[in-house]
């Protein structure tokens, strides 16, 4: 006996401008029609206050093999801003922080395939001093970095960062610059 499961593609939450929901919609769908979505970006840093990136990995639908910040992705419908951010930590990188919303902000970035990201980003911080466990399905590779040494690398080869990445350190830096 032969079972098959079809496995769902994921759904966005569409927003309006002010982050109410207004619907779901499959996520690529999303990214076709360029609607705004809720999604988040966490940034987790050590004690040496670096900050944990990772290269994107060499299969994914856009930005692959670009480094950005520690996780991203999207919330679920009914999952809190910081469940969904611990929820992908584990996922992508293996291991759980304690987060901390820091800002949001409303961007869109269209992409060499013909995909935009349009997101309402929630930036979450959190604080990990040991190895991650990466996901090498979302993951190529990772690396502590100074947020000085990004800004100074970001501004050589911008090609290698992620849009929203630059985005954040270029507008929000003083919400991921924080201290314990």
């Amino acid at each position: 006996m032969y079972f098959c499961y079809t496995m769902k593609e994921e759904q966005v939450i569409l927003v309006n401008e002010k982050d109410e929901p207004i619907g779901l919609m499959p996520k690529m769908e999303a990214h076709e029609k360029a609607l705004l979505h809720r999604a988040f970006s966490v940034f987790i840093f050590n004690d040496k206050n670096e900050l944990m990136l990772q290269q994107r990995a060499a299969h994914k639908y856009h930005s692959p093999l670009l480094w950005t910040n520690t996780c991203c992705s999207h919330q679920r419908d009914g999952e809190s801003n910081l469940d969904a951010g611990k929820r992908r930590l584990q996922e992508e990188m293996g291991f759980v922080a304690e987060l901390k919303e820091t800002t949001s902000f409303i961007y869109k970035a269209p992409f060499d395939n013909g995909l935009t990201e349009h997101e309402y980003d929630h930036v979450m911080v959190g604080y990990y001093n040991d190895s991650p466990n990466i996901n090498p399905d979302e993951v190529e590779a990772w690396k502590w970095m100074s947020l000085e040494a990004v800004k100074e690398d970001m501004a050589l080869q911008p090609e290698i960062y992620t849009e929203w990445f630059k985005i954040i350190f270029d507008k929000f830096y003083q919400h991921i610059n924080v201290t314990k």
